[in-house]
């Protein structure tokens, strides 16, 4: 029996808002296209020095445990184009997932972990030829669990995580970018959210 029970949910202005808006946008049939801007990215610190709270976000703010999934479909060109699924909190921290391109041969499906000013970047080659992908946020209280899939059905673990600073509204949504010097288009569709389906700790 599938745990993760979820409801579509309605885009609208009510419930979503825009961190750092896209000059290129649109809604059409429950799908959100975006037109990422160049030289827009969301890293914090971490190795390569730079901070950068750039990135595309549209997000809605929810209470309590979840699970929220969301559908990508992206046609990347340029180091390091990515878009997915995100929990935005402040600039010091957040996460994000998603596929990020590296070369026509393969991209990393991998995941950002911000915590207190600082990113970390954990990942997984895959072939560049894929250019849909699914991913699933739960959230127990701090901590989160981050899968993703390739045909919506059977999902993976990606990462599990715990977010220090105290969350009573989670922000999560989706994100899009493009760290290099021109853009990419992604879409987002089949957003949904419910109860969390992620089972806890099994006592010993």
């Amino acid at each position: 029996m599938n745990k993760f029970l979820s409801a579509p949910i309605i885009i609208n202005s009510r419930e979503f808002f825009w961190i750092n808006q896209p000059v290129h946008f649109s809604f059409e049939k429950d799908v959100l296209t975006i037109d990422t801007s160049p030289e827009t990215d969301f890293w914090q610190r971490t190795y390569y020095g730079f901070r950068s709270d750039t990135a595309h976000a549209l997000v809605t703010e929810r209470k309590g445990d979840f699970t929220f999934s969301i559908k990508t479909d992206f046609k990347s060109k340029t180091l390091y184009d990515q878009c997915g699924i995100v929990l935005y909190q402040n600039n010091d921290n957040w996460i994000k997932a998603s596929v990020e391109y590296e070369n026509s041969d393969f991209s990393r499906l991998g995941s950002v972990g911000t915590n207190l000013g600082y990113s970390d970047w954990a990942t997984t080659d895959i072939s560049s030829s894929i250019s849909t992908m699914w991913y699933r946020l739960s959230r127990i209280g701090q901590d989160f669990l981050i899968e993703n899939s390739t045909d919506g059905a059977k999902y993976s673990q990606l990462r599990m995580l715990h977010m220090h600073l105290p969350l009573v509204d989670a922000r999560i949504g989706i994100y899009a970018c493009s760290p290099g010097k021109s853009g990419f288009r992604a879409k987002f569709s089949e957003f949904s959210i419910g109860s969390c389906g992620w089972a806890g700790p099994v006592s010993s």
